[in-house]
C-alpha cells in the first residue's frame, strides 16, 4: 500500500471511528447522519477560517512559534470552533447533554480532518509517528475539547431551556466556562511536544472515557426530564379532550382570544392548541421509545399533522401564534422536541 495512503488513514480514521461509535451508542438517536455531515462540513469551514486567523494574529503580534502554539493558538481555534456551537444553541438545535456532546465532537472532528489533510499535503515526508500523534492525539483532542465546550454550555443552559419559551433570554456569557475548559485542554495538549506520544495516549483514552461518562449522565437526566414532561403534557392533552382545560387560567385566556375572532379563525385557534399538545406528546413518546431501543415508525399522519400545524400558523399570524404559545407555556425544550419529531417524520422510521 502507498505509504501516503497509510499515513492518511492513520491521520483521518481514528476521529471518524470515534464519532461513528458515539453516534451509534446514542440511545435517543438525536443526531442523524445528515446532521453529522453538516457539522463536519461546518468544522472544516472553521478550520479554514482558523488558518487565516492564526496567520493574521502571528503577523500582528510577533511571537515564537512554540509559545504561540502553547498559549495563543488554543484560544484562537477554540473560540472559532465555539462559534458554531453558539449558533446551534441560538437556533435551538441542541436539547440534551448527549446531542450537545456529539455535535461538539463532530464540529471538532471536521476541524481536525481538514487540518490533518492540509498537513498531509504540506508534509508528505513526515514519518508515521507524526501521523499517529495527529490522528490519535490532536484530532481526538480537537473533538473532545469542542464536545466539552458544548456539554458544559448545555448544562448551564438546561434550566433556561425548560422554562416557558417566551421567557427565554439567550445569554452568550454562559458559553465562557465551556470555552475556558476547551482552551485549557487544548493548551495542555500543546504543552508537551517533547512527549507527544504520551499526550496522544492520554487524549486517546481520556476523551472517549469522558464522553461515555457524559452520555451516561445525560441519559439519566434526559429520562428524568422526559418522564416528567410526558406526564404533564399527557395530562394537558387529556384536559383538552375532556373540556377541563377550558376551566384553567390558560384555557380561559385562549377562549378570550378566540372570542375576538370570527368563527373560522376561532376554530383554527382551537385546532392549533390541540395539534400542538398532540405533537409534543407524540415527540416525547417517540424519545421514550428510542431510549428503550425500540424501532419507531412515523407514518404520514405525523407529517400531515405538521403540515396542518404550519398551515394554521400562517392563517392565524405570528402575533396570535405567539400569544397562544405564551399561554400554553411550552418551553424551548418542548419546541426542540417537536422540531426533532418533524425531522424524524420525514425519514419515516427511526431507531
Amino acid at each position: 500500500m502507498d505509504p501516503l495512503v497509510v499515513k492518511a488513514l492513520i491521520a483521518l480514521l481514528p476521529v471518524i471511528v470515534c464519532l461513528a461509535v458515539f453516534q451509534l451508542v446514542d440511545a435517543f438517536k438525536l443526531i442523524g447522519i445528515g446532521e453529522i455531515v453538516l457539522l463536519l462540513a461546518g468544522g472544516a469551514g472553521l478550520a479554514a477560517a482558523s488558518y487565516f486567523a492564526n496567520g493574521g494574529v502571528m503577523d500582528t503580534f510577533p511571537i515564537g512559534l512554540g509559545d504561540y502554539t502553547r498559549y495563543v493558538a488554543p484560544a484562537v481555534e477554540e473560540t472559532i470552533k465555539g462559534l458554531l456551537v453558539v449558533g446551534l444553541f441560538a437556533f435551538n438545535r441542541v436539547g440534551y447533554l448527549i446531542d450537545a456532546a456529539i455535535a461538539g465532537f463532530a464540529i471538532g472532528a471536521g476541524f481536525s480532518l481538514t487540518e490533518n489533510l492540509f498537513y498531509l499535503h504540506q508534509f508528505q515526508d513526515a514519518d508515521i509517528g507524526v501521523w499517529m500523534v495527529r490522528g490519535f492525539g490532536t484530532a481526538i483532542m480537537h473533538g473532545g475539547a469542542t464536545a466539552m465546550l458544548a456539554a458544559l454550555s448545555q448544562m448551564l443552559f438546561a434550566p433556561r431551556l425548560r422554562v416557558s419559551a417566551d421567557r427565554f433570554r439567550f445569554n452568550p456569557l454562559l458559553f465562557l466556562p465551556g470555552l475556558a475548559a476547551a482552551i485549557l485542554v487544548h493548551a495542555a495538549f500543546n504543552h508537551f511536544p517533547e512527549a507527544a506520544l504520551t499526550a496522544m495516549a492520554v487524549a486517546a483514552v481520556i476523551v472517549p472515557v469522558g464522553l461515555f461518562a457524559i452520555f451516561a449522565l445525560g441519559e439519566t437526566y434526559a429520562h428524568r426530564w422526559l418522564a416528567a414532561d410526558t406526564e404533564a403534557h399527557s395530562r394537558l392533552l387529556d384536559d383538552m379532550r375532556s373540556g377541563a382545560f377550558a376551566r384553567t387560567d390558560a384555557g380561559r385566556a385562549i377562549q378570550t382570544l378566540a372570542a375576538r375572532l370570527d368563527a373560522g379563525a376561532a376554530r383554527d385557534l382551537t385546532d392549533y392548541v390541540r395539534t400542538n399538545a398532540e405533537l409534543v406528546v407524540r415527540a416525547e413518546a417517540t424519545l421514550l421509545a428510542l431510549e428503550q431501543h425500540q424501532h419507531v415508525a412515523l407514518g404520514p399522519t405525523v407529517r400531515e399533522q405538521f403540515a396542518a400545524l404550519h398551515g394554521l400558523e400562517r392563517r392565524l399570524g405570528r402575533t396570535l401564534v405567539m400569544a397562544v404559545r405564551q399561554h400554553l407555556r411550552f418551553s424551548r425544550d418542548d419546541l426542540w422536541k417537536m422540531h426533532e419529531l418533524e425531522g424524524d417524520s420525514r425519514r419515516g422510521a427511526i431507531g
